[in-house]
């Protein structure tokens, strides 16, 4: 009814791209996949490919919206053929202009992860400090969770597997409280 408006169009192409993953979302018995873990192969490319038109229109054509940027910030990851080819600077570009439109914690949360994958894990966590004191996020399981993760990938997995343990606590989800143990189990077995 508003095919012009590009936040409606922003919005689409994001649902489109984030349903194009749900295939490689969760394993035959339900437990969590992570982004950078999925079998690529199972995405719907015919999704993709018309979420990632619509954004590309939108962000042409319109003033640009949280919604838009969101969308452009999951085609990056979506076009990427591996998790290794995931162009994290664009990612990290998309994220500081969304900061600024649409400023949350929980964009501050996933810009905190491309800082990291820029400019390093220890970038990353300092990235996530203002929110250690930020009272939305201070008993949200995924402040604890990307902190584990990063911490994780900075080697210190004592650390890490605390905060995993904080996350699986602060979760009422079942399938993240086992994703998260999982977490502590791989962590646990590294040491």
């Amino acid at each position: 009814m508003l095919p012009a408006d590009g936040e409606i169009a922003g919005l689409l192409a994001l649902m489109l791209l984030t349903e194009a993953r749900r295939p490689a979302r969760l394993t035959a018995d339900g437990e969590l996949i992570p982004l950078f873990e999925q079998d690529r192969g199972k995405w719907d490319r015919g999704r993709i490919a018309e979420g990632v038109a619509l954004v590309e229109h939108a962000l042409k054509h319109s003033r640009i919206g949280p919604y838009q940027l969101q969308a452009a910030i999951a085609a990056v990851h979506d076009e990427a053929e591996r998790a290794a080819d995931t162009d994290w600077a664009e990612v990290l570009a998309l994220y500081q202009v969304l900061s600024r439109l649409w400023p949350n914690p929980m964009v501050t949360l996933n810009q905190a992860i491309a800082v990291a994958m820029v400019d390093g894990p220890r970038a990353g966590l300092a990235f996530l400090e203002p929110l250690k004191t930020d009272e939305r996020m201070l008993q949200h399981h995924r402040l604890a969770a990307v902190t584990a993760h990063l911490l994780e990938m900075a080697g210190d997995t004592d650390a890490a597997i605390e905060h995993y343990r904080a996350a699986a606590r602060q979760t009422t989800s079942l399938p993240e409280q086992r994703y998260l143990q999982s977490r502590i189990t791989r962590a646990q077995s590294a040491t």
